[in-house]
């Protein structure tokens, strides 16, 4: 696959030869970084209010009967090469680091939508003291998972599910989870049915544990290269590859976050000038990163260093 910058299938937007610096916006950003990304990001716009149409319902239905299938061919043909493994997540979450109440004690973590492992065995690898539990839509994706050399039955159990309507509880014990990753997962799931994956992960998630979630923010460049008949809803389209991808307002998240029983931490925008040197372009990437956590039993008492409060 060509590095280009019209990859309409590149989830989470990250190019190979990509370098930028994270910024924290307090509200939606009105401008970029780069008079090249101004432009690329005015022309967006434009298209985007052009863009009224949206797929035909017979098209979506048949989108979501295949998404599963959509997801398989996905890893089919990149197998384990298209992300690079993200060596940032314990930089930018520090609860994953910080959750202990003892340095020795084991964190017990849930990957929601793991891939092939681009998060997990990373930190596996940085610390001996955590267990992993590592879901995928994807049963190819958890496959390439377990035929890792780093998986280790002791410390991951990866399995195939379906966060709108697997019970977690199946494969993980009720509240026993101290923190969960949701890392450009539910941008890929239908809008109506986002609230029943975060009330199915709620079940496992520990009084006081944490949510880290981090997915695609509104005026994303992912969301303005988008050509008219792409569009399934407010926010929401269909990549060249019939996988889908939805974008997110700090507000709609909040909601529904807070629908399924979550106290919200942060939740802020994040601007990221990304540079295609091959190319010669820089593209404005707006990400949301945030952190909820289940509320403790006992108000004056958390039974968890992971809310941060």
């Amino acid at each position: 696959m060509a590095s280009g910058i019209n990859q309409d299938s590149r989830p989470d937007g990250a190019f190979p030869e990509a370098v930028g610096k994270d910024e924290p916006l307090q509200g939606l950003p009105e401008r970029t970084a780069s008079p090249s990304a101004r432009t690329m990001t005015e022309r967006g716009l434009v298209g985007l209010t052009a863009d009224r149409a949206l797929v035909s319902a017979f098209k979506q239905m048949q989108l979501e009967k295949d998404a599963q299938k959509n997801w398989d061919l996905f890893y089919k043909r990149n197998t384990t090469n298209f992300f690079k493994d993200r060596h940032w997540t314990s930089r930018e979450f520090e609860e994953l680091r910080a959750c202990r109440e003892f340095d020795s004690q084991r964190l017990v973590l849930l990957e929601a939508g793991c891939g092939v492992g681009n998060c997990i065995f990373p930190l596996l690898e940085e610390d001996r003291n955590i267990f992993v539990y590592a879901c995928d839509f994807s049963p190819r994706a958890v496959d390439f998972v377990q035929r890792h050399p780093l998986y280790l039955p002791e410390r991951c159990s990866a399995f195939q599910c379906d966060l709108t309507k697997d019970d977690l509880r199946d494969r993980v014990p009720e509240a026993s989870v101290d923190v969960v990753t949701l890392i450009f997962v539910l941008s890929a799931i239908h809008p109506d049915k986002m609230g029943s994956a975060l009330e199915n992960i709620w079940k496992v998630v520990k009084p006081g544990g944490l949510v880290l979630f981090r997915d695609y923010g509104l005026r994303d460049h992912a969301m303005l290269r988008f050509k008219p008949g792409n569009k399934l809803g407010a926010n929401f389209y269909v990549r060249q590859d019939g996988t889908r991808s939805y974008f997110f307002s700090k507000e709609l998240l909040a909601e529904l976050f807070a629908g399924a029983g979550f106290h919200l931490v942060s939740n802020d925008y994040v601007l990221r000038e990304t540079v295609n040197k091959k190319e010669g372009l820089c593209v404005p990437r707006v990400f949301l990163q945030s952190k909820f956590t289940k509320p403790a039993r006992d108000p004056d008492h958390s039974s968890s260093r992971c809310s941060g409060t």
